[in-house]
Order: structure tokens, then C-alpha cells, then sequence
């Protein structure tokens, strides 16, 4: 079976010290285990040659993708501006950006990395069923792209600690009461000895 690492908003927005994002971060060991452990899979990856795909947000000036939202992310997105297109908040974190020949996922427009992108056409198209996924936030757009991705027929895995909500509760109950419904989950120790 076809693998893939799916590395889920690794973007400045979250991970840079000037990013909008940082301030909601709580628990800061968490979140920066993680960066830490995406970096280890991102190298590991590369060396199998297990194939990466980088998804993003990235909104036109004014968001009209989100046709002015009344509630949730469609309307806390355009509050707090984040996530404009080709400014430095939707930049890939420097660290961990995409490399030649990585897939970088186009058109998302919701909390999905499949909403309105070319994600399941790339997956498809190279035949890659299981999908092992890190990235942010946990319980967001990490868990709304595990549910999805298990929906259209694939087999998703988180890699727990390359993974970050904004604090333990909610980071333990994605792992807890969600995971074990929608796919699988594993630790970045456990990830680097799968084989491709």
C-alpha cells in the first residue's frame, strides 16, 4: 500500500515568532515538540522517498473564498487576517518548506485540507492510500483532514506528537475519543521505522 506525509498548514501564521497565530498557542512545549518531530518525519520521508504533500491556506485580498462567513473559521479567518496570499503569514515555515519534486496542495478553502483542493485528485492519481498526517491545529483542520480523508476511502494515521492543538485537553481528546473512529494513530518513533 501507497504512503504519503501530509504536512497540514506549516506555514508562518502558526510557526513563526511573528505569526498571528502564536499568541492562541497554550501549552508551548507541545506545540514545539511538534515542530520538532514534523522536521524528524520530513527528513525521514525524504530519505524513503515516501511521498510529501505540503497543504496550505492561502486567501485572495478581502476573502472572498469565504464569502464573508458568519460564524467559525469563515469568520475568524478574515477577522484576524490571517493567511493572505503571498504575504508572509501563508509562507511555508522556512524550515520545513517544500523541496523539488514535493507536492504542494492548490485551492483549499476550508478547515479540510480536501476542501476545494487538488489534494484527492494528487492521492488518486498516485495511487497513495495511507496517509500519515502532522501539522495544525490537532482538533481543527488536522482532525476536519483525518475525518475527511477516512470518508473517501483512505487510511489515515496521525502521527500524534508531530501534531499540535492549542493545549493538552484538547490535543488528548482528538488522540482519545477521535482517532480510534476515523483511522489510526502512532508517534514519530513509531513512524520512523515504517518502511515505504
Amino acid at each position: 500500500m501507497k504512503k504519503a506525509l501530509i504536512l497540514i498548514e506549516c506555514q508562518n501564521e502558526w510557526l513563526s515568532s511573528d505569526g498571528k497565530l502564536q499568541r492562541l498557542i497554550e501549552d508551548k512545549e507541545l506545540f514545539n515538540l511538534s515542530v520538532t518531530n514534523i522536521s524528524k518525519c520530513l527528513e525521514y520521508a525524504r530519505t524513503l522517498k515516501i511521498p510529501i504533500a505540503h497543504v496550505g491556506l492561502r486567501f485572495q485580498k478581502g476573502y472572498p473564498e469565504l464569502a464573508n462567513g458568519k460564524s467559525g473559521l469563515n469568520k475568524a479567518i478574515p477577522t484576524f487576517g490571517t493567511f493572505p496570499l503571498n504575504e508572509f503569514g501563508s509562507q511555508f515555515y522556512e524550515p520545513l518548506k517544500p523541496v523539488e519534486n514535493e507536492f504542494i496542495v492548490t485551492g483549499r478553502t476550508g478547515a479540510s485540507g480536501f476542501a476545494g483542493s487538488n489534494l484527492d485528485v494528487w492521492l488518486r492519481n498516485n495511487k497513495i492510500e495511507d496517509l500519515y498526517l502532522v501539522g495544525y491545529a490537532t482538533h481543527v483542520c488536522v482532525e476536519s483532514t483525518f475525518r475527511e480523508a477516512h470518508d473517501k476511502g483512505y487510511n489515515p494515521i496521525l502521527i500524534s506528537d508531530a501534531s499540535s492543538a492549542f493545549n493538552k485537553i484538547q490535543q488528548e481528546y482528538v488522540i482519545k475519543q477521535v482517532v480510534h473512529h476515523f483511522g489510526e494513530s502512532l508517534t514519530t518513533n513509531e513512524f520512523l521505522n515504517v518502511q515505504q
